[in-house]
């Protein structure tokens, strides 16, 4: 590590189509002082840079305002309806419930509400968020095992019937204030391959299932498919198939307990990179194991998200060391951002950020090493322990990185006193999820 010597009203937003520069969208956005800016007709990535670029042109850090220098991401919207048609054509059969609590920014529910998700919602603020947009209540699964009791008795009264379990007590809890409630038993699953692991909280081993079915069906209550979530960010695709396996002994279970089973969600866990192989290992589970009438559903969340948000950060503070490995001359650069802001995912999501110069004013793009910090007071706070970039940085200069969709600024704090509200800039580098968004406007 390179280091110090020992020691809200709803308003109308802007959407860019930058295929089409000349067309610019009013649609809505949950910030009534958010500043957007035209950009220029390019493609993807690039463009997302020339919004970067445009918006600091536009700060300057010796004489704005206090704020106006914060972190701010830019979204590119047609990242997001992309995944969708990939999800389309590797899991027709599979209909996906994005995962709310992964990203939850409402241009983001707009436009999967409108190419027809369903929605993985874990508490009664999530629903309630997904509702505003006119979604149906049936498109809405209430994916949190153990809910608080005012939380069911808020999803019986709003029609959201879908709801997982995996105890008896909360089974308990159900027939008290949901009875009507259609039930998954979630299930316990090997997530040893995954990024985050769930199944030391969640899911009902299999030598607990048999009890728990025969509790529900003692209790009147109705249970109509299963569920498992192999963890977020899994690596194996051989825990799709195990678990798709389990939960076909679970049916078989159900059947003999006297109930009907008609669905099965194969919870989340996929990301990008791999995402072709999990695709196939799930299909070839799922046709071997589950006839075609079976309803089949998944909670992805990182995959329609993580690539479509970049953020760009101001260079506060720096220090100039020795670095201890080399001799040579290194720095400590320090963000107005860090890991109790957006950059959480690296405490939560075990992810590892890579900072890209947005902007330098030395010319001579020299090799440097550095170390980046947050601004918090706190020594964890540290973004990366060792980098090496083209160029001598100062402060003012800008960082900018990309993959900051997933478990970033949903889990954002305020310690210290910093903000965790920061702008975005969407963009769309895809025409046809432009058009689903106006047809939002249109109808609204």
């Amino acid at each position: 590590m390179v280091m110090a010597p020992s020691a809200i009203t709803t308003t109308y937003a802007e959407i860019y189509d930058l295929e089409h520069y000349s067309n610019t969208l009013k649609l809505v956005t949950e910030n009534s002082d958010v500043k957007h800016h035209k950009i220029e007709s390019l493609t993807s990535k690039e463009s997302v840079l020339d919004v970067f670029k445009k918006r600091i042109a536009e700060i300057n850090v010796d004489s704005c305002q206090p704020g106006e220098e914060d972190a701010f991401y830019v979204a590119d919207l047609g990242e997001v309806y992309r995944q969708h048609l990939r999800w389309k054509m590797n899991l027709a059969r599979v209909k996906p419930f994005y995962a709310v609590k992964c990203n939850p920014d409402d241009e983001v529910l707009r436009l999967l509400a409108k190419l027809g998700t369903g929605f993985d919602c874990a508490s009664q603020a999530e629903i309630e968020q997904v509702l505003k947009l006119g979604v149906d209540p049936a498109r809405i699964i209430y994916a949190q095992p153990c809910k608080t009791k005012s939380y069911i008795r808020y999803a019986a009264k709003v029609g959201v019937k879908q709801m997982t379990f995996d105890n008896a007590d909360e089974l308990l809890k159900i027939k008290q204030f949901f009875p009507d409630a259609e039930l998954v038993l979630r299930i316990l699953t090997d997530d040893s391959a995954s990024l985050c692991r769930l199944s030391a909280k969640f899911g009902a081993s299999l030598d607990k299932t048999q009890e728990l079915l025969d509790l529900a069906r003692n209790l009147g209550l109705n249970v109509t498919g299963v569920s498992f979530h192999v963890g977020s960010g899994a690596s194996d695709p051989a825990s799709f198939t195990k678990a798709v396996r389990d939960a076909r002994v679970v049916f078989d279970q159900a059947t003999s307990a006297g109930f009907n089973l008609q669905m099965l969600d194969v919870g989340g866990g996929f990301v990008d990179g791999r995402f072709e192989t999990f695709a196939s290992a799930l299909t070839e589970a799922l046709e071997e194991h589950f006839p075609p009438y079976i309803r089949i559903i998944a909670e992805p969340g990182r995959y329609y998200v993580a690539n479509a948000f970049s953020m760009a950060a101001n260079i506060i503070a720096r220090r100039d060391v020795q670095d201890g490995l080399t001799g040579e001359r290194a720095y400590m650069l320090y963000l107005n951002d860090g890991v109790y802001g957006n950059f959480s995912n690296i405490i939560f999501d075990h992810q590892h950020p890579s900072a890209k110069i947005l902007n330098c004013r030395d010319p001579y793009q020299i090799p440097t090493d550095y170390s980046i910090w947050g601004p918090t007071c706190d020594g964890i706070d540290v973004i990366t322990e060792r980098c090496t970039l083209p160029g001598v940085l100062n402060v003012g200069d800008w960082l900018f990185f990309d993959e900051m969709g997933a478990y970033t600024r949903c889990s954002a704090t305020r310690f210290n006193g910093f903000t965790n509200k920061h702008e975005v800039i969407y963009v769309s580098s895809e025409p046809g999820a432009v058009a689903l968004l106006r047809s939002c406007e249109c109808q609204s």
